[in-house]
């Protein structure tokens, strides 16, 4: 009977430790890269925010948990068809969960607005600034590089991503990465016996007009 308790002992102990991540290829991460200021070469179009979605998705032992950022402004620079630069600013203030309702849903929002998941009381917005893009596999296929700033601490991150349209009036570009949340001194690990994932997935989808 012991050798039975002690087993499922460490078969819960192994199980709270086993908080799978969300799907999703994880950005590649490294030190910030210091942008030089220099002219911007293409036709600049400007992020529509309603159109603009960008959702989130973090696991834990027990399930997992979606939502949203609003877009608060941002900006696709193209040149030949090609893009060249951007950025796009979130209101952190806005994060939400989309899977809740009521007292459980005002829970969860209120601990993602705490200083151990974003602390947007202190750091109100999150931004991400282009500094590279590369070609990918096929035509609308391009790898981005760009500085990604959450709570006050930047990093530059390399992930995959499509330009799905591309006309003289509108720009329209997906991305879907994971990054490692504790990069950005997220660093809320869950209950001992639901721990959440060290990584979070955002689904982006950029609307962009002239």
């Amino acid at each position: 009977m012991k050798k039975i308790t002690l087993l499922s002992a460490i078969a819960a102990l192994v199980l709270a430790s086993c908080a799978g991540n969300p799907e999703g290829k994880k950005a590649e991460t490294k030190d910030s890269v210091v942008v030089t200021q220099s002219e911007v070469v293409g036709t600049t179009f400007n992020v529509d925010t309603a159109a603009s979605k960008v959702v989130w998705t973090g696991t834990k032992v027990t399930g997992k948990h979606t939502g949203t950022v609003n877009i608060k402004s941002g900006s696709l620079t193209v040149d030949n068809g090609a893009l060249t630069a951007g950025n796009v600013v979130l209101d952190m203030t806005s994060i939400s969960s989309t899977d809740l309702e009521g007292e459980y849903k005002e829970k969860l929002d209120g601990h993602l607005k705490a200083d151990d998941f974003f602390g947007v009381a202190t750091h109100p917005e999150a931004s991400f600034t282009i500094t590279e893009v590369k070609p990918g596999a096929t035509a609308n296929d391009i790898t981005v590089s760009g500085n990604l700033i959450i709570k006050g601490v930047s990093k530059n991150i390399t992930f995959d991503a499509k330009v799905v349209e591309a006309t003289d009036a509108t720009i329209k570009a997906t991305a879907n990465f994971n990054i490692t949340r504790a990069d950005w001194g997220v660093s809320y690990e869950g209950k001992s016996d639901d721990l959440i994932s060290k990584e979070i997935n955002f689904d982006i989808n950029l609307v962009a007009n002239k």
